[in-house]
């Protein structure tokens, strides 16, 4: 199987390494930075699958796992989990029995596996290794068939009579034009002049005028959960502000939508970011993510070179998004990070942002 996975938005997580990809649901969270340790190091599907069950099957209801080999592919589903393989032998299509501990195929001229989740959506996305979240995965390229679809045959349609043209109405005199009396209006009184001032208000009515937050998602399009609260730049405690731009990358972001981004300075990721606040000659990336669900904020994250003790490392801040970013550090807990709080991002993190779009941390 040549053609890169690909995979659908979901709920699922999907950790995915060069040789062995897992599936789990999201309720899973605990055994995801576990298994990402071991995907990402190379490790053989045995040593995988150990790890796997070390939590024991009882709370392991539902996983899907592909292995490829040089000689065959090796499938297993438990629980929910269908998948439908392809080979050179013909199709199977692989579902675990209730009762059973989970259904296992070892296949070898697979040309396409396409493992369903959740749902039987259009797998449009490319699948990198890292963390995705996911609801249909798909490896290969499902042949093509070929038998060619039948052409509809043409429907013979007949020409409707043209309508009798109606009679044109007779026009209605034009009214006379009544011109009105001259009215006498007073000149305007000659506005103050005011040195040093702009001299156009922007609340005539002399209210106070609203500043917007840059800081923080008010487009009144994302899903809320709750108000954001209120911060200017976020700090990080006990530490120097970094420079806005670094002479080498401290880190490489790998996103789930395929761009890799270099932390050189700040990169700021949401639905449709803005960098006010940076002057001309400081202008961060911009990474404009796609959320079909509304569930990102418009400047939702920023990642940036760390200062002091996190020198020579990226730092992520929640920018007060409305729905949260949640982090999974390799062998620590998933945390949900706190709005304007910066965090010290070590290689191998995972940030989830929604809406199945997830950030890779690697070495630069």
């Amino acid at each position: 199987m040549s053609t890169e996975p690909r995979f659908a938005a979901g709920d699922w997580y999907a950790v995915a390494g060069e040789r062995v990809t897992v599936l789990l649901p999201g309720s899973q969270r605990d055994r995801v930075a576990r298994l990402w340790d071991l995907t990402d190091s190379g490790a053989d599907v045995d040593a995988v699958l150990d790890a796997l069950l070390a939590g024991g099957l009882s709370s392991l209801d539902h996983f899907a796992l592909v292995a490829h080999g040089d000689d065959a592919t090796r499938l297993i589903v438990r629980g929910a989990p269908t998948a439908t393989v392809s080979s050179t032998s013909g199709d199977d299509l692989v579902s675990a029995t209730p009762g059973t501990t989970w259904a296992e195929r070892l296949v070898t001229g697979v040309t396409s596996i396409r493992v369903t989740l959740t749902g039987d959506g259009e797998a449009d996305r490319v699948l990198t290794p890292g963390l995705a979240r996911v609801s249909v995965v798909e490896f290969g390229a499902p042949a093509p068939s070929d038998t060619p679809a039948p052409t509809p045959a043409p429907v013979a349609v007949e020409p409707k009579p043209e309508p009798e043209p109606e009679p044109e109405p007779e026009p209605e005199p034009e009214p006379q034009a009544v011109q009105p009396e001259p009215v006498a209006v007073p000149e305007p009184a000659a506005a103050p002049l005011h040195f040093g001032e702009p001299d156009d208000d922007p609340t005539p009515t002399g209210e106070t005028p609203v500043v917007q937050d840059a800081w923080h998602d008010r487009d009144g399009q994302t899903q809320v959960g709750g108000p954001a609260p209120d911060f200017d730049r976020p700090p990080v405690p006990g530490q120097e502000v970094a420079p806005e731009v670094v002479s080498h990358p401290v880190a490489s972001l790998i996103f789930s939508t395929g761009d890799v981004v270099a932390v050189d300075r700040t990169v700021l990721v949401g639905r449709a970011p803005e960098a006010r606040r940076f002057a001309s000659h400081d202008q961060p990336h911009v990474v404009t993510v796609a959320s079909p669900q509304q569930e990102i904020s418009s400047t939702h994250l920023e990642i940036r070179p760390g200062a002091g003790a996190d020198h020579g490392s990226a730092i992520a801040t929640d920018l007060g998004s409305t729905n949260g970013t949640v982090l999974a550090q390799p062998g620590l807990e998933p945390e949900e990070l706190s709005p304007g709080i910066a965090v010290s991002l070590i290689p191998g993190a995972v940030l989830d942002l929604g809406d199945g779009v997830t950030i890779q941390v690697t070495n630069a």
